[in-house]
Formats: C-alpha cells, sequence, structure tokens
C-alpha cells in the first residue's frame, strides 16, 4: 500500500469537523472536486468506506472515524517535525561545543552561559576548560565550534579569530602589605609573584610586561586557576596579576587590588571556523557571546561575527 498522503488526511479531518464537503473545500480554499478526489483516493487506498455522502450531511463511518483519530496524531506529529527543522535551521536548537580559557573568570562565564540560555533556549551548550593552544587545534580539527581563546595565535587555516574582550590587568595584593599606588615591575619582581603556568599565553603576557622593566622574576607558585590565585592572595602568599573582567568583578577580603605601570591589557578572541555553510546555532551562540564584548580600552562594544 502507498504511503498515506497528509494533504488527504487534512481534507477528511476538515470533512469531520464542518460536516459537508462544500464547508471543507471553503476552509481548505480547494474546489469541491478536489475535496471529493481526495477522500475517493484516501478510501482507494485503504479499501474501505470512509464517509457515507448525504444529501445535506457528510458522516464518518466507523472506519473514517478511527481514521480521523490517527490522522490528528498524525498531522500533529509532521507539524511538530516541520516546526523542529525550523528551529534547527534559525540556530533555536542544536548542540554547540564551546570551550574556554581558564583565564575566563568564574565571575564572567555564569553570565556568559545565563545569556547563551536566555537568547538560544533550544541550544545545549557543551563547555570545555582548555588551553588557547588546544582550543585553537580542536577548532580547526572540527571537535571544537567555538574557542574563547587568549592573544595572540599563530594564524591557522580555516579559523577565524574575532577579537572579543580587551581586560585591563590588575594587581591583586595582600590587603595586609604596604601597597604602593601603582605596581610596577621593578616592585612586583622583589616579591613573591603567583602565576599562571609557562605554558600559558597569561604567563607569557606578563612575562613580557616584566621584560619591559628589566625584570625577569620567577613565580613562586604556578596555578590556572584565578580564583585560587586570589584566595592565594588574601592568605599572604604572594602578588597575582590577572585580568578585571569589570563589571563581572567581584570583591574579595583581604584582598587589595592596584593598576599596573605601564598599563597591562589581557586580549581575547573567539576563534570559529569559516564555512560556507554555517551552522545557524553556532551563529547564535557566537552573537551571545558578543554582546560581552569589550574594546582596546576596556569598555564595552558591539561585534559583528561570520561563520562564513
Amino acid at each position: 500500500m502507498r504511503n498515506l498522503n497528509l494533504d488527504q488526511l487534512q481534507t477528511l479531518i476538515a470533512i469531520a469537523d464542518l460536516g459537508t464537503f462544500a464547508a471543507a473545500a471553503q476552509a481548505l480554499h480547494l474546489a469541491p472536486p478536489t475535496v471529493s478526489l481526495h477522500v475517493s483516493e484516501l478510501e482507494q487506498r485503504l479499501g474501505v468506506d470512509l464517509v457515507v455522502r448525504g444529501r445535506r450531511q457528510a458522516t464518518l463511518t466507523p472506519a473514517g472515524s478511527e481514521m480521523v483519530r490517527g490522522g490528528r496524531l498524525l498531522l500533529s506529529a509532521a507539524d511538530g517535525v516541520a516546526e523542529q527543522v525550523r528551529r534547527r535551521a534559525a540556530g533555536r536548537e542544536g548542540v554547540v561545543r564551546l570551550g574556554t580559557s581558564a583565564g575566563v573568570s568564574p565571575q564572567l562565564l555564569p553570565r556568559v552561559l545565563e545569556v547563551l540560555g536566555r537568547q538560544c533556549p533550544g541550544v545545549d551548550v557543551k563547555l570545555e576548560v582548555l588551553s588557547s593552544l588546544e582550543a585553537m587545534m580542536r577548532v580547526q580539527a572540527g571537535s571544537l565550534d567555538i574557542g574563547i581563546v587568549a592573544l595572540p595565535q599563530a594564524a591557522t587555516g580555516g579559523v577565524c579569530l574575532t577579537p572579543w574582550r580587551h581586560d585591563p590587568m590588575l594587581a591583586f595584593i595582600p590587603a595586609h602589605w604596604e601597597v604602593p599606588d601603582l605596581v610596577t615591575p621593578e616592585w612586583l619582581a622583589a616579591r613573591n609573584w603567583l602565576s599562571f603556568s609557562p605554558s600559558t599565553q597569561m604567563y607569557r603576557l606578563v612575562a613580557a610586561w616584566f621584560g619591559q622593566g628589566g625584570q625577569n622574576p620567577r613565580p613562586q607558585i604556578e596555578l590556572n586557576y584565578p580564583p585560587a590565585l586570589k584566595s592565594l592572595v588574601a592568605a599572604g602568599h604572594g602578588v597575582a596579576l590577572l585580568p578585571s573582567e569589570y563589571p563581572y568583578e567581584q570583591e574579595l577580603a583581604g584582598v587589595a587590588v592596584r593598576h599596573l605601570s605601564p598599563p597591562l591589557m589581557r586580549p581575547m578572541s573567539l576563534a570559529h571556523r569559516i564555512s560556507a555553510l554555517p551552522n545557524a546555532a553556532v551563529s547564535n551562540v557566537l552573537q551571545a557571546l558578543g554582546t560581552f564584548a569589550s574594546d582596546e580600552q576596556g569598555g564595552p562594544c558591539r561585534i559583528s561575527v561570520s561563520t562564513g
């Protein structure tokens, strides 16, 4: 038997609801002969009578009533599939794999996820904490859709880097120390420096800042987790240079914060693949992330992202 025709099912349901062929034709914007043809073809396909045709009223047979009950379910399921396809095509559903640098603080990240949940409620964001280099490699390989990475990064074929945030680096100092107005490389080199590990962009960024002042200290403690570094600062173990993700930064008891001299900024980008057929869900997540962008002075800005 050939597959059921959804248009014919819709015609039968309209006859059941409205009571006549003529009313069904008018409601469905069909010619009356087309309505009759739909019912006849459906009856021939099933080998049963579905409608008793009266002079003024069309009445369903028991088989017709059963077909209408099942037909409503089929049409509802078909509508659901069509809506799901439209939602996925519009980027309102899907899975997006997002990798983030450990340098993105726990204050900023929950707000990012909150906005993603509000703007892309049907998109399941799978989050991983990765080094910037690993994120770049996985975006290129296709096992990651978006990477939040620290700059600079070497050019990688097929991967686009969209500037995202420029956050000022600040010195987090034990509050009970004698705290200067500005922290210089010379001042910090004479004290305990708490740092990310040498394999990270954060370490290289700070090491270059030290180099501007002719200094090359070694960190006292290496730990790739900003809240843990701040906790060590509060306990008096040393000074950490970390990005200030204003206005998402939270004050920490026992910690004094000072600006650096010379100033230092931490640049971040969104890494994503260049594709002739962009994934709509990925595009929507990129747009949501764009609401957290900041310019080179650390202020908010609007960015435009494209996967094409």
